[in-house]
């Protein structure tokens, strides 16, 4: 990062931390869902020029639910070069943590806020079995267990809040025994709904 020409940042206040404590001062340039356009069109330009840029997201792995995907989709359509660092990734780890099967699962990212935008996708689960992974807010991850209970009731739900962090925590269940037994509603939370077959180890 202390070679590069700039930094292309996802939040310019969380890459100003790390950046700080290596001592690095490079001119820092916000990228996200509402200018991505016009700064995609910038970086291209100025990598023809020779340029080379860092794009840091602003937590987790890189491009798993953040806005580099449409930046990535240009670069290669332009024939620019770039590589991935990874990072640690919520998807990943809450599978892990989860206990349900890993070999094959479906990320469905955020669910939409519109109610039945919310639903078709839920009933559209009550044939997969695949583990499917979800991202909500704490004040929306309530509401949507209660969803899964009125769709998907038998089904066996992990919630799994703060992950690496010294709050994390993780509740396995029912939809109905999670609600029960609901952690505080602050932090990131992670929803894995286990498949249609899935009824814990035997």
């Amino acid at each position: 990062m202390k070679e590069v020409d700039g930094i292309i940042c996802e939040s310019s206040q969380k890459t100003k931390i790390l950046l700080n404590h290596y001592s690095i001062k490079k001119p820092l340039k916000s990228y996200n869902d509402f200018n991505k356009e016009k700064v995609t069109s910038w970086i291209l330009d100025r990598l023809k020029e020779g340029q080379n840029f860092v794009f840091v997201s602003s937590a987790g792995s890189p491009l798993v639910s953040d806005p580099g995907f449409y930046l990535v989709k240009h670069l290669i359509e332009e024939r620019q070069e770039f590589t991935s660092l990874p990072g640690p990734s919520s998807v990943i780890n809450s599978l892990i943590l989860s206990g349900l099967p890993p070999d094959r699962f479906v990320f469905q990212r955020y669910l939409p806020r519109k109610k039945g935008k919310r639903k078709k996708i839920l009933e559209s689960l009550k044939d997969e079995s695949k583990t499917v992974i979800i991202f909500e807010s704490p004040k929306r991850v309530e509401k949507l267990l209660c969803e899964i209970k009125e769709l998907l009731p038998e089904r066996i739900i992990v919630l799994a809040r703060e992950m690496t962090k010294i709050y994390e925590e993780v509740v396995r269940g029912t939809p109905e025994q999670i609600l029960d037994n609901m952690p505080k509603l602050k932090g990131e939370f992670v929803v894995l709904i286990g498949g249609k077959d899935w009824a814990g180890v035997s």
